[in-house]
């Protein structure tokens, strides 16, 4: 008991960040605009986190996701077709045109993080990382435009990511994205019913 109270001391801010990052998943799910302020907050918490991993591609990542959502809270609210007097943004599919920008963005993205996170800082999983952060680059646009296959995009992320937190003894946080993991498949479940409900 004591070693886990000496544990939960020494680990409570990544604790207090996955905790948060756990309340903005179900807000996704929800469809809930709230979700972009609540993440905001996460997010710069893990910026610290992973300042402290040498992540430092997942840092960075962190710093887009700030940005984006900004963007993503302004899309979800006022970034649709007008429709009944209301511009709020709806589910739908990502087409082969923005599938294939997509792919050149995370292609690129991958190459060029992964050369400068291996020859120009001390990161031990520079690959990795780059890998996880070029696909996030892309799944965090899709779901500020409330794609529906942003859910299958951060299930490889959210696989990938559990493996590299392990490795790098960042427990919480790697129980935090194997939960996200089952959560991304329960959203892409929800998404889907949302899109047939409104296409009725």
């Amino acid at each position: 008991m004591p070693a886990l109270i000496d544990w939960i001391t020494e680990n409570w801010f990544e604790l207090s960040a996955a905790s948060i990052g756990l309340v903005a998943i179900f807000l996704q799910i929800k469809q809930n605009a709230w979700y972009w302020g609540i993440s905001m907050v996460m997010v710069v918490m893990y910026i610290w986190v992973y300042i402290q991993a040498k992540l430092y591609a997942d840092m960075s990542l962190q710093v887009y996701y700030l940005v984006v959502s900004i963007y993503g809270w302004w899309a979800w609210l006022f970034g649709g077709k007008k429709q009944k007097g209301e511009s709020k943004l709806h589910v739908s599919t990502t087409n082969a045109k923005v599938w294939s920008i997509l792919a050149l963005v995370m292609v690129g993205s991958f190459f060029l993080m992964g050369w400068i996170l291996r020859d120009f800082t001390d990161s031990n999983v520079p690959w990795w990382d780059a890998f996880t952060t070029a696909l996030s680059f892309a799944a965090t646009w899709m779901l500020a435009r409330k794609k529906l296959e942003n859910w299958l995009v951060w299930i490889v992320v959210d696989i990938t990511s559990s493996v590299i937190y392990f490795y790098k003894g960042l427990y919480p946080t790697m129980v935090l994205f194997v939960v996200l993991t089952i959560l991304a498949a329960f959203g892409y479940l929800q998404w889907k019913k949302d899109i047939n409900r409104e296409t009725v």
